[in-house]
């Protein structure tokens, strides 16, 4: 896990994927922040704190936490607000929260339901929740074998557990719809392979910035339509 880390912060600035996945995810941070500039947000696994600095970080004081040390290392070399946490017991207040955020987590907790409840009592009531998550079963495989999933979620399982906790959904949507054939067929080819981190390496500058531009193109129409599929969930929400 620690070396995967170490790969995501080399290429998460670059990266077709993460470049994609920001364009996605910045404006559900600008919805549910509704403008302001000096809210206090938390980002929980924040691994190597790049999207707590890029994508929180401007709307107020931004926090994070990790379980990884090497997430952490990362993070704390950025100069960001962190601590090592289990997102089963974070270590802060009732309602201290105006924002929180969980990016590409929620997969891999036993207990996806008990660390969404404890997510939620540390948001402020009318605060508000942006989550991701991998989505459709038929794509497991790739990091699983380095960060083994526990699930994948179906929009309808992830709008029920965000309001078992005690949130309204906003909206919910599949992301990466661009590149499901792709990813369909390179987990079929590989199907079984483990700590296989091909797809963590930026491909050619011509490539990247095509598909960087693809899903520059769906990021706004998924703004307007929620897609049917896709490797990723979206998830906006507030707390009542």
């Amino acid at each position: 896990m620690d070396d995967l880390l170490d790969l995501t912060s080399r290429v998460e600035a670059a990266h077709f994927w993460f470049r994609g996945f920001r364009r996605f995810v910045a404006p559900a941070i600008d919805e549910v922040s509704d403008g302001r500039r000096d809210l206090t947000l938390l980002d929980c696994g924040c691994g190597t704190g790049y999207n707590l600095a890029t994508l929180l970080r401007p709307h107020g004081r931004a926090f994070g936490f990790d379980i990884t040390p090497a997430g952490l290392g990362h993070a704390q070399r950025r100069g960001l607000a962190v601590a090592r946490a289990d997102m089963r017991a974070i270590p802060f207040q009732p309602a201290q929260f105006d924002v929180a955020t969980s990016f590409d987590v929620l997969q891999y907790v036993p207990d996806d339901y008990a660390v969404l409840k404890e997510i939620a009592r540390v948001i402020k009531p009318g605060g508000g929740f942006v989550a991701t998550a991998s989505a459709m079963k038929v794509l497991r495989g790739g990091h699983a074998g380095t960060w083994p999933e526990v699930r994948r979620y179906s929009t309808g399982r992830m709008r029920s557990i965000v309001e078992a906790a005690g949130l309204r959904v906003l909206h919910v949507t599949h992301l990466f719809a661009a590149l499901f054939p792709a990813l369909l067929l390179a987990r079929a080819v590989n199907r079984g392979a483990t700590g296989d981190d091909w797809e963590m390496h930026v491909p050619a500058a011509p490539l990247n910035a095509m598909l960087t531009s693809a899903l520059a193109i769906e990021a706004v129409i998924s703004r307007r339509i929620p897609l049917p599929f896709g490797s990723s969930i979206l998830v906006v929400a507030r707390k009542p």
